[in-house]
C-alpha cells in the first residue's frame, strides 16, 4: 500500500477551531448576524460538511455565485490571517508518521478542502512545504473536492506510485473524507478521532479502521501488509 493520501486539517495539522471562526467572520462580511438563527442554521452546516470544498459550501449557503465567491474569499482572508497568527500545529506524531512512510519507500500526498492560497499558508506555518512530493486542493482535481474520489484519484495518477487503487491509504477526520475514500476504491479508508467527526460518523460513512491519530497509520498499514 504504497500511496498515502491524508487530509490536512484536523487529521495532520491542529486547527483549534479556526475553520468555524473564519467562518463567522466571511458570514458577517455578507450581512449575517453572529448569533442570529441565520448564523446558527449557516454554521450547523459548516460543521456537518466539514472536509468539502469551501466555495462549495459558500454556493450551497449564499446562493448566487458572486455572493459565494465574496464569501469564500473573505473567509481565505480570516484563515490566512488567524494561521499568520501561531494558530496551527501539527497534530502530535504527524510529521514523524509521514516521514515513517516516505522512508518505507511510500508515496504520501496532504490534500484539503481549502483553496491552494490557503493550503500554502498552512504548509508555510508548520514548516511542511518540502515534506511531502505532491500536495493537492480542489482546484488542482477539476474543482471538486470531497465527497467525490476526484483528489484521491488525481493523487493516483499523478503519482503513478501503485497499480491499483486498492493500494491506496485514505485517511482524514471528517465523513467526506471516508467517503471520497470509499468511492476511490481504497483499500483502507482510516478515520482519525483529532478532528471534526466521532467514531460513529466516520464508521458509517465507509471507515474501514478508526484511529485515535494519524500517528497510528503506519502501524495500521505495516498490520494490514503482514
Amino acid at each position: 500500500m504504497n500511496l498515502i493520501v491524508l487530509d490536512m486539517a484536523g487529521t495532520t495539522v491542529a486547527d483549534g477551531g479556526l475553520v468555524e471562526q473564519a467562518f463567522g467572520a466571511a458570514a458577517q462580511r455578507l450581512g449575517v448576524e453572529p448569533g442570529s438563527a441565520d448564523h446558527a442554521e449557516k454554521l450547523d452546516y459548516v460543521r456537518a460538511t466539514m472536509g468539502e470544498s469551501k466555495i462549495s459550501v459558500f454556493r450551497h449557503l449564499f446562493g448566487d455565485e458572486d455572493r459565494a465567491q465574496q464569501a469564500n474569499l473573505a473567509f481565505e482572508e480570516a484563515y490566512g490571517e488567524l494561521v499568520a497568527g501561531g494558530r496551527i500545529a501539527p497534530v502530535p506524531g504527524a510529521r514523524e508518521a509521514i516521514e515513517r512512510l516516505t522512508g518505507e519507500g511510500r508515496t504520501v500526498v496532504l490534500s484539503t478542502g481549502f483553496a491552494r492560497t490557503t493550503q500554502d499558508a498552512i504548509l508555510a506555518a508548520v514548516g511542511w512545504q518540502d515534506l511531502v512530493a505532491l500536495t493537492l486542493c480542489p482546484a488542482n482535481a477539476g474543482g471538486r473536492g470531497r465527497p467525490y474520489p476526484d483528489m484521491v484519484l488525481a493523487a493516483f495518477l499523478r503519482t503513478g506510485a501503485v497499480d491499483g487503487v486498492q493500494q491506496i491509504v485514505v485517511a482524514g477526520d471528517t465523513s467526506y473524507d471516508m467517503l471520497s475514500g470509499v468511492r476511490s476504491g481504497a483499500g483502507i479508508v482510516a478515520g482519525v478521532l483529532t478532528g471534526a467527526h466521532d467514531k460513529d460518523q466516520l464508521a458509517r460513512n465507509g471507515a474501514t479502521h478508526v484511529l485515535g491519530s494519524v500517528a497510528e497509520l503506519p502501524d495500521l498499514i505495516a498490520r494490514a501488509e503482514a
